[in-house]
């Protein structure tokens, strides 16, 4: 029921048996501190045992305590935790927060370290939440494919045939990080101006692509890869210095412009075109990036709250139902969500009072 961004922590009750989904209830935020968001941020890209990663995790469970006692009648908790390094194909998987201890303070069960089984049985990790958009589609009664984006720190699609039985049954589902998405941009913020964000796009809004950076962004291998494929926060961070000389509003509108071709770029992935794109995550306030989506597709592009769900949420809610499908012994990813040899399923189960 939680997820995370170096903004804050969010939480969310689904109503599910691991399969459809029979309602949404109570969502609540908690938002980072500014020293709780630079613990955060200087223990990106580290590694258990590293320095400041103990610290980082202590934030990430007291955020989450003090949220999550919110909640009453909740009978099992799905914990994410801060992702701090991914790295798959080596070091593995990296999420700081301790789901063993959040068991004993909530005296619940709680679901925790969804990524690692999928990493150590060859699989990218993520994205995670494509078998919880599987069942969103079938919610929301779609009929032909459609396709979920999720503009976070990165970009991550999920392209959905609702008409197949199951998540891992073969063409429901390809799912992959498309590029960078707000990790840029809310970096570029921070550094130049002190803000977390360029709220609604304004400052991109007041400025102009350099047309030649986004081009030689594009020819990146990445974005030739097939997929299932997966991204480190920081993978695309030669997009600091390549708009180093730009002024504020050019190097926004640049860095916006990478992240609307990026998720254009991966379409072409796509086993064939769908009804829509329904587009969650902070970036979907940002009109700039949204226009830019729209101009680049044919078919609808539009948040998430047009078809009836809320965009802050949908990860919390994802980590919700993807619990409950661990404790019913369900996969949780397949080949073609993240590349893993077979369908499987991740997490561990702490319970209070086990130890672990």
């Amino acid at each position: 029921m939680s997820g995370t961004s170096l903004d804050g922590v969010d939480a969310a009750v689904v109503v599910t048996d691991g399969e459809s989904i029979s309602a949404f209830g109570q969502s609540e935020y908690r938002p980072y501190s500014d020293a709780e968001r630079a613990v955060l941020r200087a223990a990106l890209g580290r590694w258990p045992g590293d320095p400041g990663v103990q610290e980082a995790a202590e934030v990430v469970e007291t955020a989450h305590a003090e949220l999550l006692a919110r909640f009453d009648d909740v009978e099992l908790v799905g914990f994410h935790g801060q992702t701090l390094a991914h790295d798959p194909r080596g070091r593995g998987t990296h999420q700081a927060g301790d789901g063993a201890v959040l068991a004993e303070v909530l005296d619940r069960p709680v679901i925790w370290d969804f990524r690692s089984s999928d990493v150590e049985l060859g699989g990218q990790g993520a994205p995670l939440a494509p078998f919880f958009h599987f069942a969103l589609a079938k919610r929301i009664g779609a009929e032909e494919p459609i396709v979920f984006l999720n503009l976070g720190g990165v970009g991550n699609v999920t392209w959905v045939d609702p008409l197949k039985p199951k998540p891992e049954a073969p063409g429901a589902l390809l799912a992959f990080d498309t590029g960078p998405a707000n990790a840029p941009i809310n970096d570029l913020m921070q550094a130049r101006l002190g803000v977390s964000q360029d709220r609604d796009g304004a400052l991109a809004a007041a400025g102009e692509a350099d047309e030649e950076i986004v081009e030689a962004f594009l020819r990146d291998p990445y974005f030739r890869r097939m997929p299932p494929k997966s991204l480190d926060r920081d993978a695309f961070r030669a997009l600091g210095p390549a708009v180093a000389g730009l002024g504020d509003a050019d190097a926004a509108a640049t860095l916006t412009a990478c992240a609307a071709e990026a998720v254009i770029a991966g379409a072409e992935h796509f086993p064939r075109p769908p009804q829509g794109m329904l587009v969650a995550g902070g970036g979907r306030h940002n009109k700039v990036l949204m226009r830019a989506l729209q101009a680049g597709f044919d078919f609808p592009v539009l948040p998430v709250e047009e078809a009836g769900l809320d965009g802050d949420m949908l990860e919390a809610q994802a980590f919700a139902y993807l619990a409950v499908r661990v404790l019913r012994g369900l996969p949780t990813s397949c080949p073609s969500t993240t590349g893993v040899g077979a369908a499987v399923g991740g997490g561990r189960i702490s319970r209070p009072g086990s130890g672990g």
